[in-house]
């Protein structure tokens, strides 16, 4: 009698175990062989490790290194109140100091600053400042010294044209200023030099109505080229225009200071 009781999975559709092995291995000989998925699994492995490396790379500078530079090992300090701060003496020391400090300094400056009138050049911005009893009573554009160099032609003198700095004195006020060229007006222009008394030297009128003598040859002086006014181009001297000079004239007096700087 035949046994009808033998199982057989073609019969149900089924695969055995070994047959799935089969297919399952003969299914990754395949991918393997097939150079074109070979290259996509490939792109794609390497895309995801360049995308793993720059989320990497960020995280450790973003969490490592300032896990590395504060490690939470140091207490934070305490915080303290500005009541705390005031009242504690060391805090009161210090702006105690500081006040004396800056009452020394008002001292200081009220010494050095005149109850009179008073003069105040600036050569950086050629400006002017006029103060009577510490106020300002006018201030505008002038003219200094244009710092160029002029050498004689056989290179035996020069002049440097810069106005001088420091604390000057109104040392002689004058009306109708007459010029005296120097040797330099001369060279500057390409003139011979003229005797010192020849009359070549003397010229009206190109220093303004006014000037106030600082010493030296310095002065404070009207100008013809008053579209310079504002920029550095005096061989010394200071120039002003019209109505400032005047101004200027009659609030100092001979002693007046004047501080160049």
């Amino acid at each position: 009698m035949e046994n009808n009781n033998i199982n057989t999975d073609t019969g149900t559709g089924r695969f055995t175990d070994s047959e799935l092995a089969k297919l399952i291995t003969g299914f990754f000989k395949a991918v393997i062989t097939n150079k074109t998925v070979v290259k996509t699994v490939v792109f794609l492995a390497k895309a995801i490790a360049s995308v793993l490396s720059v989320i990497l790379f960020f995280s450790f500078f973003f969490y490592f290194v300032p896990f590395i530079r504060d490690p939470g090992t140091k207490p934070n300090k305490p915080i303290v109140s500005g009541i705390k701060i005031k009242n504690s003496r060391e805090y009161r020391k210090q702006i105690s100091g500081l006040k004396s400090e800056a009452e020394r300094l008002a001292y200081k400056f009220r010494s050095l600053t005149p109850g009179q009138s008073y003069l105040i050049i600036n050569t950086t911005a050629n400006r002017f400042y006029l103060y009577r009893n510490r106020k300002l009573l006018r201030e505008g554009f002038c003219s200094s010294g244009s710092y160029t160099r002029l050498v004689t032609p056989e290179g035996s003198r020069q002049w440097i044209f810069k106005t001088p700095k420091g604390k000057f004195w109104i040392q002689q006020k004058i009306v109708k200023p007459l010029w005296v060229k120097p040797d330099w007006a001369f060279i500057e222009e390409g003139l011979p030099v003229p005797p010192p008394d020849d009359e070549s030297r003397y010229e009206w009128g190109v220093l303004g109505d006014y000037a106030m003598s600082l010493g030296d040859g310095y002065l404070i002086h009207g100008t013809l080229y008053k579209r310079f006014l504002g920029m550095p181009v005096t061989h010394g001297c200071i120039r002003l225009n019209d109505e400032d000079l005047e101004a200027i004239f009659n609030t100092l007096n001979i002693g007046s200071k004047v501080f160049i700087f």
